[in-house]
């Protein structure tokens, strides 16, 4: 009876040490998860050169007319079958090794097609768990032998251990392709919304700017890739915006040419988005007022067709006239650049979440 009876007593006490230990290993676990992320973070300086690779061989002037095309390509895994949880959708995982190779050459032929002379990437996986550790940089530049290139990382993460299952290894970034040969090319941060913890599994945000050297004259070509912040409160864009903006006046101040594009995830003022209403729920777009932008700036956002879609839900077999698109995608062009076509190139979202944005422009 005794023995019976204290066993009865040290179960209660057996329950409470595996609970106990159960604890202890999730704190250790976490504890050794924080020391990782903290050793492995990416940290990168205010300005960083960035190495140009590539031999070039065309030459630009005063006078000239060239072609440039910015595409967000969604890091190879975000085509019309995609949805992604952080847009409302139920997806961590988007495409296996076959749809993301699908995927980047149905992007590099289309790139090949229009075959600009400065192309801007955003979010070009090289090293990443999500696109199958498929080198997309890589994929394009073999598609463009012949021009100069450079990336800069603004998303860099050993282990990304958000949500479940983890999202897992991270190298990403922007990726600059010229015709031209390209004296220079910077990797400049931009300000940094999210604070300790957080920061240290998020994107670095930053630009990328290359420059050319035009023939019989002084002044550069100023070319400027970007991706701006997308799901922070809002102060991250406003901050990131003025930065850009004091960075573009300063340049443009020294009479360069300056072509800056890519991904605001935000709309221009001057835009007519009157097409793309927002719907309740899903992600809504930031607002860049561009009266609030001094100097003499075109602002370009093509309207007659949606530069992004919602990836709350996939777009194959969906109901198309009541999706969610956006007008996120464009140029900010200096004033001494004559400007003919600003064009959003309707693929129908079929291997990217965005269209890309196709310029003309002749150097004045």
């Amino acid at each position: 009876m005794k023995d019976k009876e204290k066993k009865q007593r040290s179960l209660p006490f057996r329950i409470f040490r595996v609970i106990g230990i159960i604890l202890l290993v999730i704190v250790v676990a976490f504890a050794g998860l924080i020391g990782f992320l903290s050793v492995t973070e990416y940290k990168p300086e205010a300005k960083e050169n960035v190495e140009v690779e590539g031999t070039a061989l065309k030459t630009v002037s005063v006078g000239d007319s060239l072609t440039v095309m910015s595409w967000n390509i969604g890091y190879g895994a975000l085509g019309d079958n995609a949805d992604f949880f952080m847009d409302g959708g139920s997806s961590v995982k988007t495409a296996d090794e076959e749809r993301v190779l699908s995927n980047m050459a149905g992007i590099t032929g289309e790139l090949k097609m229009f075959n600009p002379d400065v192309l801007f990437i955003q979010e070009a996986d090289r090293d990443s768990s999500r696109s199958e550790r498929i080198n997309e940089y890589a994929l394009i530049q073999n598609a463009f032998k012949g021009y100069n290139s450079s990336f800069a990382n603004n998303f860099n993460v050993s282990f990304l251990p958000y949500p479940i299952p983890p999202i897992g290894k991270v190298d990403s970034g922007l990726a600059t392709f010229c015709a031209y040969p390209v004296s220079s090319s910077e990797r400049i941060q931009l300000p940094i919304p999210f604070s300790w913890p957080v920061r240290m599994a998020n994107l670095k945000r930053c630009l990328l700017v290359s420059r050319v050297k035009i023939e019989n004259s002084d002044k550069q070509l100023v070319l400027v890739n970007l991706h701006l912040e997308a799901y922070d409160d809002g102060e991250g864009k406003v901050a990131q915006t003025k930065m850009l903006a004091e960075i573009l006046n300063e340049e443009a101040n020294k009479g360069n040419y300056v072509i800056a594009g890519g991904d605001f995830n935000q709309i221009f003022s001057t835009a007519d988005t009157s097409a793309y209403p927002a719907q309740e729920g899903k992600w809504a777009a930031g607002e860049i007022n561009v009266s609030e932008i001094q100097g003499e700036w075109q602002f370009l956002m093509d309207s007659s067709v949606p530069s992004c879609r919602s990836l709350d839900q996939p777009y194959e077999n969906a109901d198309r006239d009541t999706f969610q698109y956006y007008l996120i995608d464009g140029f900010i062009v200096s004033g001494n650049i004559e400007v003919s076509l600003c064009e959003n190139q309707d693929l129908g979202f079929e291997v990217s979440d965005h269209n890309p944005v196709l310029l003309k422009i002749t150097l004045k």
